[in-house]
C-alpha cells in the first residue's frame, strides 16, 4: 500500500451537545452583565457629579445670600438701637439658635433656602420699620420737620399782640406791644435753633441740618407782616 493511498470509509459527524451550548453562551452572558454594570456605574457616576455640582452652586447662592442677609441685618440693628430697642433683644436666644441649626442641617440646600427665608423676614421688617418712621418727624425733609420748632415760636409773640390790640384798641398797651415785639423774630429763631438740636437727632455719621435760612425767614414773615398791619391801624386809629 503505498503512502498516497486514500483510507476511506464512513465518515461520522459530530453533534453540538448541551455542555457545547453552555460552554458558548457563558462568555456572552459574561459580557451583557458586563455592559450593565457599566452603564450602571456611569450612571451613578452622572448622578454624583451632577449632586456635586448642584451643591457647589447651591454652596456659592448661599454664601452670596449670606452677605446680603447680613448687611441688612446690621442696617437694622442700626435702626433699631436709634429707636431704642435694648441690644440684649437684638441677638438671637439659644433656642432660637438652636431651630436655625436644625433648619440647616439638610446641606447648602437648606442653607440656601433657610437664608432665603430670612431674607424674606427681614425685608419685611423693613418694610415695617419704613412705615412707621413715615409718622415720626425725625424721618421728614428737614424743612418739614424744622418747620414744626420754627412756626410756632414765629408766630406766637405776633399771636400776643393781635390779642392785645383787638382787647385794648389803638391804646398804649398795643403801642408797647409793638415795640417789645420788635426784637422777638431773633429771639424766636434763636430759641428754634435750640429746639432742632435738642429734639431732633442726625444720624452717624451726619450733621444735623437746622436749615438755618429757612428758620430766619419763618421767624421774620410773621412779624413783620404783624407789625405792618398794627402800625397801619395804630396810625389809622
Amino acid at each position: 500500500m503505498s503512502a498516497e493511498a486514500t483510507v476511506t470509509g464512513p465518515v461520522r459527524q459530530r453533534t453540538v451537545g448541551p455542555d457545547d451550548a453552555r460552554s458558548g453562551g457563558e462568555p456572552a452572558n459574561a459580557w451583557s452583565e458586563y455592559l450593565a454594570a457599566a452603564r450602571q456605574l456611569d450612571g451613578v457616576r452622572r448622578g454624583a457629579a451632577a449632586a456635586a455640582g448642584e451643591q457647589a452652586r447651591s454652596a456659592e447662592a448661599a454664601r452670596e445670600e449670606l452677605a446680603v442677609v447680613r448687611t441688612g441685618l446690621a442696617s437694622q440693628q442700626e435702626r433699631l438701637r436709634e429707636l431704642g430697642v435694648p441690644a440684649i433683644s437684638l441677638v438671637p436666644s439659644p433656642p432660637e439658635l438652636t431651630e436655625a441649626a436644625r433648619s440647616m442641617a439638610g446641606g447648602p440646600a437648606a442653607v440656601l433656602a433657610a437664608l432665603r427665608a430670612a431674607r424674606g423676614r427681614a425685608e419685611a421688617a423693613d418694610a415695617a420699620l419704613a412705615a412707621r418712621r413715615g409718622f415720626r418727624p425725625g424721618s421728614w425733609p428737614a424743612r418739614a420737620r424744622n418747620l414744626l420748632v420754627y412756626g410756632p415760636l414765629a408766630l406766637l409773640v405776633p399771636l400776643i399782640q393781635v390779642i392785645v390790640y383787638a382787647s385794648t384798641g389803638a391804646g398804649a398797651a398795643s403801642v408797647a406791644a409793638l415795640i417789645c415785639g420788635l426784637p422777638m423774630p431773633a429771639v424766636a429763631f434763636v430759641a428754634g435753633w435750640v429746639g432742632v438740636g435738642r429734639l431732633f437727632r442726625a444720624g452717624p455719621g451726619e450733621r444735623l441740618d437746622r436749615t438755618v435760612r429757612f428758620g430766619a425767614l419763618v421767624c421774620l414773615v410773621p412779624a413783620v407782616l404783624v407789625t405792618a398791619g398794627l402800625l397801619l391801624a395804630l396810625l389809622a386809629g
